[in-house]
């Protein structure tokens, strides 16, 4: 798996990530990119001894811009495959393999996490997240001219060659919808593979509220790509 980095954005996320860590590693992947996006000084103690390489913005960017951090940092060190995988524990080591076998047996340049195509993950969705990717799909047919199940879903797996070419400019929630939008513009090749997404209280409770919804629909109308 030497050829694989994992890129996790992190912002206070101190009472999981240790144990998302831990999974990777149980699951055999090592190179593992923790950027801290101006989280307090909890986050970067606790990762002070952990196997990672380890990153840190000054100030909060948002998870768009460590995402594009993360990605840059994983090419210069030889990177052949890029994980997009979050902090918070929803998503699960065990289905990063499915979507690599994909991407390297597969003429595919991109593949796409997807709560919808998995239906006990899809069952789970809550209904506040159920609206704005009800809307972001809305707007990815209307304006982007693109159809993705699961538009604002941040699990990916890109080849070295997507990740060079897709270089979104959108620093927060939005940038999801711009890399699909990009996917089609550049002509990769791309598909979507199920994904079981796990919520719990702790990631509910970080979830996303009405206004984290306003700003999403307010970037993906202010940029339109």
């Amino acid at each position: 798996m030497s050829e694989v980095y994992v890129v996790i954005p992190a912002y206070n996320e101190g009472e999981v990530i240790l144990q998302v860590i831990a999974d990777l590693h149980k699951h055999n992947y090592h190179n593992i990119i923790v950027v801290n996006d101006g989280s307090d000084n909890n986050l970067e103690k606790l990762l002070r001894n952990e196997d990672v390489i380890y990153i840190k913005h000054l100030v909060n960017r948002g998870q768009g811009a460590a995402l594009r951090t993360g990605t840059k940092l994983a090419l210069k060190l030889g990177a052949n495959y890029i994980v997009h995988f979050d902090a918070d524990g929803q998503m699960q080591s065990q289905d990063i393999c499915p979507m690599l076998e994909n991407l390297k047996h597969q003429n595919i340049d991109v593949v796409l996490g997807s709560r919808f195509l998995d239906k006990t993950s899809k069952k789970r969705i809550p209904k506040l997240r159920r609206g704005i990717l009800f809307f972001a799909k809305i707007f990815n047919r209307v304006f982007l001219r693109v159809v993705y199940t699961d538009p604002q879903n941040g699990f990916r797996v890109l080849n070295k060659n997507a990740a060079k070419v897709l270089n979104w400019k959108n620093d927060r929630m939005a940038h999801a919808s711009e890399i699909l939008y990009l996917i089609k513009k550049h002509k990769l090749q791309y598909k979507e593979e199920k994904v079981n997404i796990q919520y719990s209280k702790y990631s509910l409770k970080k979830g996303q509220s009405g206004k984290d919804a306003f700003k999403i629909v307010w970037d993906l109308f202010i940029n339109r790509f």
